[in-house]
C-alpha cells in the first residue's frame, strides 16, 4: 500500500517521512486539496531509479542499432575496447 500524506505534514511531519522513504526505500505519495501534487524518494532510491532508466535507455539505444544494421562483429568491438593485443 503506498503511503499517501497531505502536504501539511510536510512541514509538520518532515522527519518522520524522511525515515519512512529512507527506511522503507518507498515513495511517499504527498497530496495538495485531495490530488497528487509530488512524490518523495530516498537519495538511494532515486540514484536506482536513475540507474535503472539509463540502463534501460542504453538497451533501447542497442536494440534500434541492431534494427538499423549499425553494428560490427564481436572480434572488432572487443579489438576497440581493450587495443589491438586482444
Amino acid at each position: 500500500m503506498p503511503a499517501i500524506r497531505p502536504s501539511a505534514d510536510l512541514r509538520n511531519d518532515y522527519n518522520n517521512i524522511i525515515d519512512y522513504c529512507k527506511k522503507t526505500n518507498n515513495p511517499v505519495f504527498i497530496t495538495k486539496n485531495g490530488h497528487g501534487d509530488a512524490v518523495i524518494l530516498s537519495m538511494e532510491s532515486y540514484d536506482n531509479l536513475c540507474s535503472k532508466y539509463e540502463l534501460y535507455r542504453l538497451i533501447d539505444e542497442g536494440i534500434k542499432d541492431v534494427e538499423n544494421g549499425d553494428i560490427m562483429p564481436y572480434e572488432d568491438a572487443i579489438k576497440e575496447i581493450v587495443g589491438e593485443e586482444f
